[in-house]
């Protein structure tokens, strides 16, 4: 419960930052399933400051619905800074946002690798017209708080970003 009161903090202070410069965020979704644009629509009034989300979990909808490079995938894989680049480009283009948050990770329990263990999130943030930053993180615990922790670092990555 205290990760989703952080989570609905930073949300607090993130719409107030896009609503000020009036900028709408859309995200790009992978381990996180679309969690990120839960915790900001249920904040009310969010439609003044978040655009839309594109939820892509199989690397398939990554090439289909972002852009994303099969050959991207294919060299580095879905859990990658490159793979998270193409997937904030795919969102800023596709859309009419002005800024965005990508994940791709292993929320586990299975799926990790010696390279990207469970727990392994790449999260990209990117202003439009700007160089994406993108950054790994090594999250602990179960499938759920290794989502939450993500969803929380994305939206403080963002704010950062923005300030």
């Amino acid at each position: 419960m205290a990760m989703e009161s952080k989570i609905v903090n930073i949300i607090k202070e993130l719409s107030a930052c896009l609503i000020a410069k009036k900028i709408f965020l859309v995200t790009a979704e992978s381990c996180t399933g679309g969690m990120v644009s839960t915790f900001c629509t249920s904040q009310a009034g969010s439609s003044a400051w978040f655009y839309g989300a594109f939820v892509t979990y199989h690397n398939q909808a990554k090439v289909d619905f972002l852009g994303v490079k099969e050959q991207t995938l294919k060299q580095f894989g879905a859990v990658s800074k490159q793979t998270v680049e193409q997937m904030c480009a795919g969102a800023l283009n596709k859309s009419k946002a002005d800024c965005v948050i990508a994940v791709s990770g292993v929320a586990g329990p299975g799926g990790g690798t010696e390279i990207n263990p469970v727990g392994s999130v790449w999260i990209g943030v990117q202003i439009k017209g700007n160089k994406a930053r993108i950054s790994k993180y090594h999250f602990s615990g179960n499938r759920e708080s290794i989502r939450k922790q993500t969803v929380y670092q994305s939206l403080k990555n963002l704010l950062l970003l923005l300030a």
